[in-house]
Order: structure tokens, then C-alpha cells, then sequence
């Protein structure tokens, strides 16, 4: 064996190097882990599967598990090597504790180690010990099995054998601490099922499983779900598409290595309208782009056009072809593997590292030649579909230019069934969009006036899903939210961008009826912010109200319910020691049956009401689920449907 290749494979106490102590993450866990809500409590259990990636893309791991117990703790579990446990000169500790214990401590800092890893810059499992009341780790290794044992990230004990085994590996157990988490410490399914589904499509040929233990299926096993993929990116392209119509039978498929810097990327185009452009680096999503994806639409670009110059196809083109004609309809999966990647920010959502750019260029270049060449039916049908985009382009420009001229031109510009508030401060003004005019006149009465603003939107909104971008200006009601909420298309450096320098409100609330039609409503209007308005999704300046749904009283005593659950318990309790039939229980089938007083006390006073905020979680899967809900294929929706009817009702 090479002195190379035993540097590679000799994986071992000395590897793991220390770079600063684990102090601080109790006091300030937002800054190691993004948050202590939510999204910070799931970010525990991806930092943990991180660690088993990154043995994957090692080659040394090929099964991941991961387990949601009763009371919400989780197990990770792997076939890698088993995190070193011998001694390390330096530190002369077990490498297994420094690992557990010590911010900035492991093998990834060593680059005959680990090539690439994802996770926090090495500071992910030490700070799921720290913010966990327990943790338990089993190593299997050198046929033995270790283990270790931590109290918010303290040791109870030395790493010692507790066995033989003939198996490598290692299993992460651990409880998240209520004292960190406040707000909940309950794990979502359908979140790290997300999560597990894009990794395995990110890592081809892996195979990952989620287990939960406080499901039991009708068979009396627990709720499982394996996700393992051997065409990859092909096969993410196809499942974010299973709802669209391809235009061409297959979708396109790059994968090498260019200038140093391993490529893959599938991409497909489909009948709608919208670009879906979803980029990773080291399996981290990329939610703010960079130069790999900048890459990567030169490629698209200067390829396309070069195949239809050449073949004379744009020459009965009306119109002038643009870069964005090309990702009309486009749907895209970009993941690169970088040694040293430089991320803008901390929240590592935009990739720098420049030389990635001339890679992804290169590879799209020379692949797409190729295809292009050898599929001239496919070809032709892709410039069709540009030279289509680019004269709806041409029309949806005018129909923006309408949006923004009806805000110079009418004074104020503000649509006339806007009841504005009185503070012009955006950061302390909220807008509420209200379904009808019934329902919009009480809210109007039942106000703030002060901060608070009410936009009746009249019937069901476009759906944004299978329109053209035209017909979406052209909308009434969609009009009357841009210029309400002071938001226009276009900025210097990009003609599709937001602008969001004379926004209006900081919080905009959608407020539906809570039935079947409200919520359809509601769907709508989130599409819409969704691919017309993301940033403001991403800023977190979209809620959903909640509305109760029943009241239930006796006499002059009586409680609002939400759900169904809460009616029953409020029965119970106002009924006491009478007959049931003396309480009464209204069900609200709108907002337009409850009085202004009544509005407001539940559903717009910010000391009593309950708003969700609209996030995305998981950009790719919110793709998916969007074009699911508001796409032409019903069996999709209702499956859907029905496996959440039991959420349709409750706030979550």
C-alpha cells in the first residue's frame, strides 16, 4: 500500500485535532444551531446523520438509522468505522470524549481523513451533547464495543469496553433539554423524513430509514420509512416533477469531475412556468445560490443558444431571448463536493469559492452539447419552449409595468379596498388579507386601527401554479396585494427580483374562514408568496390566522375551542354537575358569524391569538408539495389529503 493511500484509510486517535474548548453553547445555543425552536431542535438530529454522511462520502458507511423514541429522544445509528476511541497524544484523552466534548474537535479538520463534510465546521455533535440533559454513545470498533456516557455534555464516566463485536459502527442516543428547548420538544415525522429523503436522493446508493416509536402501524410495528435511491439526482428531478408534465422523456444528467471539483446535476423541463433551481454543497442546501449555481446557468445559457443559433431555430423568434427564457419550466438539481467551501454568511445559504463557478459551467457545457446533438426532437421541443417563454416574458413585463403604473398614477396607488392603518412604520404595521367582503367589513370594525390594516380579497385567487406569469399581473386581487403591500418586480441588477424598499407591512396575515373553501384559500395565497413573493416567506413576515372554530357556553360563562378536543373538554367543564344539554356549542363555519368584538378577542388581538408562521423548512420538499396541492394530478392531493386529514382541523 502507497504511504497516500495508508493515510487515507489509517483513521485514528491522532486524526482528530482540537481546535478551541466547548464553552458558551448553553449560554448562546442560537449561534451554534440557528435556534432553540423548531428548526433548532431538528438541526440536533441532522448534525448527528452529518456525521454519518460524511463516512459515507468517505466510503466506509452504507446504512443509516434513525429512531424517534417515546418522550421524543432519538437514536442515530451507523456502519462507518466507529469514532476513534484510543488516546490522543496531544490532549491525552480518549478521542471518542474530545469528539463528544470539545467545540471544533474531529476528523474533518484532517484532509487524508474526510475530503468533504457537511455539518456546522465540526462543532455539531459536541453541541448536541451540550444542549442534551443525556447522551449515550456506543462505538463499535477494533472488534470491541466502547461507550460513553454525558450529562449536558460533561462525562459521567471514562470511555471503556463493555464487549466484542464483529461489526463497526456508531450509535448516538440522546434527549434534548428542556431547559434549552422551551418552546417544544416534540420531533416532527414528516420534517426529518424530508430531510432523510434528500439526503439519500444527495448520496446515491445510501441507505437511510426513519423509525418512529410513538406510532404503531395496524400490524403492531412502529411507522418506517426507508429512503435509499440509486439514480440520485435523476430520480430527486423526477420526484419534485411527479406532479408536472415532462416535455422531454428523460431528464438530463451530468456527473464528473472538472477543474478538481466533483458535479452532479439533473435537470428537466416541464409544461409550467416557474424556474425550480435547488442547489447543494457537501449535501448543505444552498438556499441563497451561488457560484455553482451561477455556473451553471452560464452553462444552460451559452449552450442552449449556441445549439439554436447553429441550427437556426430562433430565427422566427418575435422577440429578444433572454437568460432567464431558458429556465422557463426548468426544473434543477445542482450538488457539488468542495474541499475548502466558503460560504457568504453563517447560515452558509450562498456558496463563494469561485473557481466552482468554471466547473459547473464546463460540465453543463459539455454534457448538454452532447445531449442536444444526439436528441434533436428533444432539442427542438426545449427552444420551443424558450422562444414561448420569451414572448409570455415579453407580456408579463407589460402587465408588471401596469402594476407599477396604477400605484404612480393613482395617488397613493393604494387599491380601494384597502382599510390602511394609521402608523406608517413597516415594522410595526400588519396587514391583514381577508377572505370577502363580509368578513372584511367586520374585520375592518373589530381593528387596530392603529397598526393594523385589512385587504378583502374577493372569491379564490389565481392559481399561480398553472398560469402564465402574465395572467398573474393581469389578476385583480393579485394587483391589490402587490400595491398594498408597497412590493413591485424589478430591481437594477435583476428584472424579475422583488423589491422591497417601500414595503409596507412586517407581518401579513392571511385570514380564512376555517373550513374546506377557507383553507383552499389560504393554499392559494401561500403558492403565491411562494413563488412570487419567497423573501418574504424567508424573512418570516407571512402568518396564517387561526380562527376558532366552536364556541361553547352556559349562561354568561363560555369558552372558544380550536379543535375539537378542546369543545369536549370545555363541555366537561362547563357543564359541572348540570345536564350537558344546558351548555351550548356554536360552530363557526366563517369569520363573517362571529362579531367584531368576537374577531378580535380570538384571532387579531397579538395578546390572545394564535398566528403561524409560514417557513420553509426544506425548500425542495415545499417545491414538491406545492406543485402537488395545486397542480392537475388528483391522486397525489389525495393521498395527501388524507394522510393529514387528522392536521386539518388543529393548529399546528
Amino acid at each position: 500500500m502507497s504511504e497516500e493511500n495508508q493515510n487515507k484509510s489509517n483513521y485514528s486517535a491522532d486524526n482528530i485535532q482540537v481546535l478551541e474548548g466547548l464553552e458558551a453553547v448553553r449560554k448562546r445555543p442560537s449561534m451554534y444551531i440557528g435556534d432553540t425552536g423548531v428548526k433548532g431542535l431538528h438541526h440536533l438530529v441532522y448534525e448527528v446523520v452529518d456525521n454519518s454522511i460524511d463516512e459515507a462520502l468517505a466510503g466506509y458507511c452504507t446504512d443509516i438509522k434513525v429512531i424517534i423514541h417515546e418522550g421524543n429522544s432519538i437514536t442515530v445509528e451507523d456502519n462507518g468505522r466507529g469514532i476513534p476511541t484510543g488516546i490522543n497524544t496531544k490532549e491525552n484523552k480518549s478521542a471518542l470524549e474530545i469528539v463528544m466534548t470539545v467545540l471544533h474537535a474531529g476528523g474533518k479538520f484532517d484532509k487524508d481523513t474526510y475530503k468533504v463534510s457537511g455539518g456546522l465546521h465540526g462543532v455539531g455533535i459536541s453541541c448536541v451533547n451540550a444542549l442534551s440533559t443525556h447522551v449515550k454513545t456506543v462505538v463499535h470498533r477494533e472488534g470491541k464495543i466502547f461507550t460513553q456516557e454525558y450529562e449536558r455534555g460533561k462525562p459521567l464516566f471514562d470511555v471503556k469496553s463493555i464487549g466484542e463485536s464483529d461489526r463497526t459502527g456508531t450509535i448516538q442516543w440522546f434527549q434534548p433539554d428542556p431547559e434549552i428547548f422551551t418552546t417544544t420538544l416534540e420531533y416532527k415525522y414528516d420534517t426529518l423524513a424530508a430531510r432523510l429523503r434528500e439526503l439519500a436522493f444527495l448520496n446515491k446508493g445510501i441507505k437511510l430509514s426513519l423509525t418512529d416509536e410513538r406510532v404503531t402501524e395496524e400490524d403492531g410495528s412502529f411507522l418506517t420509512e426507508i429512503f435509499y435511491s440509486e439514480g440520485g439526482l435523476k430520480e430527486f428531478v423526477k420526484f419534485l416533477d411527479g406532479t408536472r408534465v415532462p416535455i422531454i422523456p428523460e431528464p438530463i444528467y451530468v456527473e464528473g469531475t472538472k477543474q478538481g471539483v466533483p458535479v452532479e446535476l439533473a435537470l428537466q423541463y416541464n409544461d409550467t412556468y416557474s424556474e425550480n433551481v435547488h442547489s447543494y454543497v457537501n449535501n448543505i442546501n444552498t438556499i441563497e445560490g451561488g457560484t455553482h449555481v451561477a455556473g451553471f446557468r452560464m452553462g444552460l445559457t451559452r449552450t442552449l443558444k449556441a445549439y439554436a443559433d447553429k441550427e437556426g431555430l430562433l430565427k422566427n423568434a418575435k422577440v429578444e431571448i433572454s437568460g432567464d427564457d431558458f429556465r422557463e419550466g426548468l426544473t434543477a438539481i445542482i450538488s457539488v463536493k468542495v474541499a475548502e467551501p466558503q460560504f457568504e454568511g453563517q447560515t452558509k445559504t450562498k456558496l463563494g469559492n469561485s473557481e466552482v463557478s468554471g466547473a459547473v459551467n464546463v460540465a453543463v457545457g459539455e454534457i448538454l452539447t452532447m445531449y442536444l446533438e444526439e436528441n434533436p426532437k428533444e432539442a427542438r421541443m426545449i427552444i420551443n419552449k424558450v422562444i414561448l417563454a420569451a414572448t409570455a416574458r415579453a407580456a408579463a413585463r407589460k402587465a408588471r409595468e401596469m402594476v407599477q403604473r396604477k400605484s404612480v398614477m393613482g395617488g397613493s396607488g393604494l387599491p380601494g379596498k384597502l382599510a390602511d392603518c394609521a402608523n406608517s412604520d413597516p415594522a410595526v404595521c400588519e396587514i391583514y388579507l381577508v377572505e370577502g367582503d363580509s368578513a372584511g367589513g367586520t374585520a375592518k370594525q373589530g381593528r387596530a386601527r392603529d397598526f393594523q390594516a385589512i385587504l378583502p380579497l374577493r372569491g379564490k385567487i389565481l392559481n399561480v401554479e398553472k398560469a402564465m406569469e402574465h395572467k398573474i399581473y393581469e389578476n385583480e386581487e393579485i394587483k391589490n396585494m402587490f400595491t398594498a403591500l408597497g412590493v413591485s418586480i424589478g430591481t437594477p441588477e435583476d428584472s424579475k427580483a422583488l423589491n422591497l424598499t417601500k414595503l409596507r407591512y412586517h407581518k401579513i396575515v392571511i385570514m380564512t374562514d376555517a373550513d374546506v373553501d377557507g383553507s383552499h384559500i389560504t393554499t392559494l395565497i401561500l403558492t403565491f408568496f411562494f413563488r412570487y413573493m419567497k423573501e418574504l416567506v424567508e424573512l418570516g413576515y407571512v402568518y396564517i390566522a387561526s380562527p376558532p372554530l366552536y364556541l361553547v357556553k352556559k349562561g354568561k360563562d363560555f369558552e372558544y375551542c380550536w379543535n375539537d378536543e378542546q369543545r369536549n373538554a370545555a363541555i366537561q367543564r362547563l357543564k359541572g354537575a348540570g345536564k350537558e344539554d344546558s351548555v351550548h356549542v356554536q360552530r363557526y363555519k366563517g369569520l363573517g358569524e362571529m362579531n367584531a368584538e368576537q374577531l378580535w378577542e380570538t384571532t387579531m388581538n397579538p395578546a390572545t391569538r394564535t398566528l403561524r408562521k409560514a417557513g420553509i423548512e426544506n425548500a425542495a420538499e415545499c417545491d414538491h408539495t406545492f406543485s402537488m396541492l395545486m397542480g392537475d394530478e388528483v391522486a397525489p392531493r389525495r393521498e395527501f389529503i388524507e394522510k393529514n386529514a387528522k392536521y386539518a382541523r388543529i393548529d399546528v
